[in-house]
């Protein structure tokens, strides 16, 4: 962001000595305009905390009228509280995104409480680090029914009314794991990999309605969940795995949730609207990189 930050300021700089403040003008409009989310309504599911909370909030700063979604009303109403901290008004319900009837019947809510979903983001998820020969079939389908089921259930009750009102922004957190395999992980790399193509499928299968479908895959990043991989050992060496992923990162540190804010941004507003089917990796280069050279 500071690279592109520092581009855009040569580009306009340019733009005034040889062209003069009025097509500025216009430009800066152009920009202001297409990255504005101003009055779309956008549905980010079990954004109570962490990265579905961090997109939520950046999308409300960019304009956008918040709802989200948790399976229990004790962390729907932390999620509110969280958001009142920074001045965002959010609208919160419980659902479980794996039931389709509950999820048609949130979305209608919705529709008659705030307005039509301009904006999905299908961020709820979870993970099993099991073996997979210790992996029991009932789990594996849990993993499933969350991470792959869900975002085409939910994604399926809301393309209808953005076929009708001639646009909408679909986007689904991936994973690395939507291009890697890694031991105790087999459900939810299953999983990401599948909704990396059905992120390709809703693109080609409803993009002539002016409905952009595209996925996040966050890199390893710094949130409560991941906290107790990066704590100090008691000599002060890192945490084993913590190592692991510093050492794998170009970037040297693991991401913040705040890191997806942009690029979420960017999906959800008019600047993507040529964009459809693709995976923006957010994840300091690892899938870039083939690790450090043994010394």
């Amino acid at each position: 962001m500071y690279i592109f930050c520092i581009f855009l300021c040569a580009v306009t700089e340019i733009i005034y000595y040889f062209c003069g403040n009025d097509l500025l003008n216009s430009i800066n409009y152009i920009i202001m305009v297409n990255f504005s989310l101003e009055g779309k309504v956008a549905l980010v599911t079990g954004a109570s905390y962490g990265i579905g909370f961090a997109i939520a909030s950046a999308f409300a700063k960019a304009g956008a009228k918040i709802v989200f979604n948790d399976i229990k009303q004790e962390l729907v109403d932390k999620g509110i509280a969280a958001y009142k901290e920074l001045g965002i008004e959010a609208k919160g319900y419980v659902c479980d995104v794996t039931n389709e009837e509950a999820v048609n019947a949130l979305v209608a809510q919705i529709e008659k409480e705030v307005g039509v979903i301009d904006i999905l983001v299908n961020n709820a998820g979870i993970i099993k680090r099991i073996p997979m020969t210790e992996m029991s079939a009932a789990e594996f389908r849990q993993v499933i029914d969350v991470d792959l089921n869900a975002p085409f259930i939910v994604s399926k009750a809301v393309i209808p009314s953005m076929i009708k009102k001639g646009h909408g922004k679909i986007i689904n957190i991936c994973s690395m794991m939507s291009e890697l395999g890694r031991e105790t992980v087999s459900a939810y790399a299953a999983a990401k990999g599948g909704l990396k193509m059905l992120t390709r499928n809703i693109a080609s299968e409803y993009g002539e309605f002016n409905i952009q479908c595209n996925g996040i895959g966050p890199g390893y990043i710094a949130t409560p969940q991941t906290a107790p991989l990066r704590e100090r050992q008691a000599d002060g060496s890192r945490h084993p795995f913590d190592a692991f992923i510093i050492a794998k990162t170009p970037a040297a540190r693991w991401g913040n949730p705040e890191d997806l804010a942009g690029p979420a941004v960017f999906l959800a507003s008019d600047a993507s609207n040529f964009v459809n089917g693709h995976v923006l990796y957010v994840d300091g280069g690892i899938l870039a990189y083939i690790g450090k050279q043994p010394k």
